[in-house]
């Protein structure tokens, strides 16, 4: 007998798509306003780079934490408190009066963020189309991307030509978020409460033996990935002023939709292609984009910059998937969560911490050494991943993940019953976890000299 989904349930796949849209794009509103809180409270770059990393570390507890609550208590109530988080977090930025206010709005976020995330990437898979299986996990990989795409351009647009800069958009995002919790009424919860969401919030960071090998030799993937990623969302849109003279708000926003779209559509585009051409396209412009953003920083070359801007979204996009694609595949389902534990923890220690040693040297160098010394960073990180990838029992390994996480993308069909059931929880597993990764990279800082 097939079971047809229910318009409800299908009602609920957009609204939750509709709500990781809304989530994302509100965790880059901040990033255009930066400049204008450093001007007003004469925030050093140490402190503006501190309020990044803050937010990272509030996100990535909230994470290893919180993950995987919902498959314990449904997803619904995860959902209400996570939303609920970030509106506070849109309401406390709106009446921020200092950087004590701004940095409590930021904890507030990263910890809501890293709640809600994985969370509505499971849901959202809850309530895959029986017409169309694979659109759950493209949409949860290419619409977070997109969203802080769409979070920068606008608010850039409505700091720039809007009024009440400060908090007209913080508004906006508030009023959509409200929406999105009163939408949560609509949509029809898939999980059943059973014991263990206390054990749950224990986190477990652990690299199987079987992934361990591949761990270690796409490290430099991951953290060149995210490291670039904290590159262009805390110091590059600052170099816009200060070496191209480019003050406007929605400039900044715009070169933040370029990264973040370009990284969205690479992944769109080797989604389906094999994972370990991925990793070598991820690290070739892992090492040119770098190359080229410092390059023409340097020769003070705009079109030069934007160029290699779109370059370095290619490897942020690529870099990372990529190589999440092939670690998960070697990992049993019991294992899984320990591994992207790990690569949870070790890539966003990449994307907060060389921030905060950049804001801490750019008092003293200036900011185009600092640009320089980060960008070498990022690359060596990428050539020692692509060295690695020559080495026999590197590729030996690559190619039985390869092998493995193809047949298991192969294996999304249309499903009945039962089927259908399995078909998610397989999903999920694969996919969830990793495009939700990418898309909390939402923390942007402007550092202004």
């Amino acid at each position: 007998m097939i079971m047809q989904q229910s318009a409800r349930s299908v009602a609920a796949f957009w609204i939750i798509a509709a709500m990781i849209l809304i989530s994302m794009a509100s965790s880059a509103v901040p990033s255009p306003l930066y400049p204008v809180y450093a001007a007003q409270w004469h925030l050093t770059p140490l402190l503006l780079t501190g309020v990044f990393a803050i937010y990272v570390g509030g996100l990535l507890a909230s994470l290893l934490t919180a993950g995987s609550v919902s498959d314990y208590i449904g997803r619904k109530p995860v959902l209400a408190v996570g939303l609920a988080g970030i509106l506070v977090s849109m309401v406390l930025f709106a009446g921020a009066t200092g950087v004590a206010s701004l940095i409590i709005a930021r904890i507030v976020q990263g910890l809501a963020v890293g709640v809600v995330i994985g969370t509505l990437g499971a849901a959202l898979l809850d309530h895959s189309l029986e017409r169309a299986p694979a659109l759950a996990g493209v949409l949860n990989g290419a619409v977070p991307p997109i969203a802080l795409a769409v979070g920068a351009l606008s608010s850039g647009a409505l700091v720039q030509w809007g009024p009440a800069p400060e908090q007209l958009v913080y508004i906006a995002y508030g009023a959509l978020l409200l929406l999105g919790i009163v939408a949560l009424v609509a949509i029809p919860e898939r999980v059943e409460r059973r014991p263990g969401a206390l054990r749950s919030l224990v986190p477990t960071i652990s690299v199987p033996r079987a992934s361990r090998t591949l761990f270690r030799d796409v490290a430099g993937a991951l953290v060149a990935s995210w490291a670039l990623g904290g590159l262009y969302l805390s110091l590059i849109p600052s170099v816009l002023g200060a070496v191209f003279h480019v003050t406007d708000h929605f400039a900044a926003g715009a070169l933040i939709a370029l990264f973040t779209g370009v990284g969205a559509a690479t992944g769109l585009v080797i989604a389906r292609s094999d994972a370990r051409v991925g990793v070598l396209i991820g690290l070739v412009a892992l090492i040119a984009g770098p190359v080229l953003t410092v390059a023409f920083t340097v020769t003070a070359i705009l079109p030069g910059f934007i160029v290699g801007t779109a370059v370095a979204g290619v490897g942020f996009g690529a870099g990372f998937q990529a190589a999440l694609r092939l670690l998960v595949a070697t990992a049993s389902p019991t294992d899984r969560a320990g591994l992207l534990s790990s690569m949870y923890t070790l890539s966003y220690v990449a994307f907060g911490l060389p921030a905060v040693v950049a804001g801490m040297l750019e008092p003293s160098v200036g900011l185009v050494p600092v640009i320089v010394g980060y960008g070498a960073f990022v690359v060596l990180a990428a050539v020692i991943a692509l060295v690695l990838q020559s080495v026999p029992r590197t590729a030996a390994v690559e190619e039985s993940a390869a092998r493995r996480e193809s047949g298991e993308r192969g294996t999304a069909e249309p499903s009945v019953g039962s089927q259908r059931a399995e078909r998610q929880r397989a999903e999920r597993e694969r996919s969830a976890a990793a495009p939700s990764v990418l898309c909390t990279a939402t923390g942007s800082v402007h550092v202004v000299d």
